[in-house]
């Protein structure tokens, strides 16, 4: 049997983060140790679209969760996750020959987190004295981002059953 784990974009090819010059250690670190697993134990990687590259590009700035909390980017994530929601079904189809046994999300992302996402009162013009109120507005919650919103939605309303987790999560799990 092929395990499968569906992996958000980035995991797979981080050219498409927005431009920092913040290295991220831990999530570096858990990808690194992500890929030696997957390799070690032949397991099988279906890569999501990466919304944010796909509609702003690489030289976007960094986005909050409330910047994507509008029916336009819903339904261009749906229309992104269609074809992955396809390919789904049919592994689903074939349960002796396929373990769909996860989708990993990647922590602190607006649209690709799972248990971690980025908000903050962003919107308008950035006024030279509102600019520090804003910036210090972002934080970090506790709840998906809006792609994995729309991609939970979409499995669950296919009666699939395949758990979702951020990556450093899914390491958690499986260094035990």
């Amino acid at each position: 049997m092929k395990e499968i784990l569906v992996v958000s974009h980035c995991i797979l090819n981080n050219a498409s983060k927005v431009a920092s010059d913040i290295e991220l250690v831990e999530e570096t670190r858990d990808r690194d140790k992500f890929m030696k697993y997957v390799i070690k134990h032949n397991i099988q990687l279906l890569q999501l679209p990466c919304p944010e590259f796909i509609m702003y590009g690489s030289k976007r700035w960094g986005h909050v969760k409330d910047q994507f909390e509008h029916p336009f980017f819903r339904k261009q994530c749906e229309i992104m996750l269609d074809p992955i929601l396809l390919q789904l079904k049919e592994y689903a189809a074939y349960p002796d020959q396929y373990s769909l046994s996860g989708i990993i999300a990647i922590g602190g992302s607006p649209s690709c987190g799972y248990r971690l996402t980025c908000k903050a009162n962003w919107g308008g013009e950035f006024d030279h004295k509102e600019l520090t109120n804003k910036l210090n507005s972002i934080c970090m919650v506790n709840e998906a981002g809006v792609f994995m919103e729309q991609l939970e939605k979409m499995v669950k309303g296919e009666h699939l059953q395949i758990p979702i987790l951020d990556l450093h999560d899914f390491m958690k799990t499986r260094n035990k």
